[in-house]
């Protein structure tokens, strides 16, 4: 199976398509969209069956003059589906049809390794401690935060000023500065 599709833009033709008739994946795969003229713009579209297996990462596409662009297919599901990819160029003047179909992805018969050292358990150590900023715990912090920011949503309600809600805010995380200092110094 391949894991690219190959649309031809621009080859034979202003407009033009050439694409294969067929195309097979079980996994996810790319358009690879091959401009051999003018800059063009490309619309790929999945019918019905196929969408409920896989999803375009987006359906219209700028592909520059001489330029190649992968738009990526992505398996949305694990079934099977056949369906048509709709190629589209020059407005919907120029149309192709691939018959995509979708088979199961490979589950892989190889063995997973896992390695000696996760097979053991884990030690826990003894009584989980709170993160703390040296050795300053960090909960009277946030205590005294969420109070700076209560004061100054407070204050900022009563007064109808946002220079006054700023300025608790910046008194405020002052004063929790001189906390975090003044409890760093008695620990």
């Amino acid at each position: 199976m391949s894991d690219a599709l190959t649309v031809h833009v621009n080859r034979e033709s202003l407009h033009g398509l050439s694409v294969p008739d067929s195309f097979a994946a079980s996994d996810s795969f790319d358009v690879v969209l091959v401009n051999h003229g003018e800059s063009a713009h490309v619309h790929l579209h999945l019918d019905d069956s196929l969408s409920e297996q896989a999803a375009v990462e987006a359906p219209n596409h700028h592909v520059e003059g001489d330029g190649e662009r992968r738009v990526r297919v992505t398996r949305t599901g694990d079934g099977t589906a056949r369906g048509n990819l709709k190629v589209v160029t020059a407005y919907g003047a120029t149309t192709r049809l691939v018959d995509v179909e979708l088979t199961e992805p490979d589950g892989g018969d190889e063995p997973v390794e896992v390695g000696e050292e996760l097979s053991r358990p884990q030690t826990r150590t003894e009584g989980r401690q709170l993160p703390s900023i040296g050795p300053v715990p960090l909960g009277p912090l946030l205590a005294a935060s969420g109070a700076a920011v209560g004061l100054a949503v407070g204050a900022a309600a009563v007064s109808g000023s946002v220079v006054v809600a700023v300025a608790v805010v910046g008194i405020a995380l002052l004063a929790v500065g001189v906390l975090a200092v003044l409890l760093a110094k008695r620990g």
